[in-house]
């Protein structure tokens, strides 16, 4: 028996945790305009990028001759065998998710008028750092979303375990 979705769940949660973090953090920093030594310099929102998980070649049958996304239950090698998804690329099936990278972004910094600010420039000016609210905002909610849709499949696959166990 494989415990596998227990895995690709708690990858995706991880992965989401990691995303609500950054985006916690860049809202905390909507005003930042020095380093943390006290030195000038404007915080830059980050970015959090995922990436799949790939099991090389886990199929060994070619994909159903309809060519539709489907999946049976093989009796001769006692798994599920699966066509398509939303998860399989070519023979690979996906094993979860990683954080591919947190980056920088490269939005442009927000400049507004504010001559009393300590950071303005000798005209008055102030760069402040390149982070949205309302885009932090959805993005937060999106991940938060996410993550509780990777605990409900955690859960519902301990039910039916517990489930196919009572049979």
């Amino acid at each position: 028996m494989s415990f596998n979705v227990f895995d690709v769940s708690s990858s995706g949660m991880y992965a989401q945790r990691l995303k609500m973090d950054t985006i916690s953090s860049n809202v905390a920093n909507i005003n930042t305009t020095r380093n943390p030594d006290g030195s000038p310099g404007v915080y830059v929102k980050k970015d959090v990028t995922f990436k799949a998980i790939y099991k090389d070649k886990l199929l060994s049958e070619p994909a159903f001759p309809n060519g539709k996304h489907e999946a049976r239950f093989s009796q001769n090698q006692g798994q599920m065998i699966l066509s398509g998804g939303i998860s399989f690329d070519e023979k690979n099936l996906s094993q979860g998710v990683a954080v591919a990278e947190i980056a920088e972004s490269k939005d442009p910094f927000k400049v507004v008028y504010d001559p009393s600010h300590p950071d303005a420039d000798v005209d008055g000016y102030v760069t402040l750092p390149n982070v949205n609210v309302v885009e932090e905002m959805v993005g937060m909610i999106s991940a938060s979303r996410a993550y509780e849709a990777n605990a409900a499949a955690a859960e519902t696959t301990k039910s039916m375990f517990n489930a196919a166990l009572k049979i």
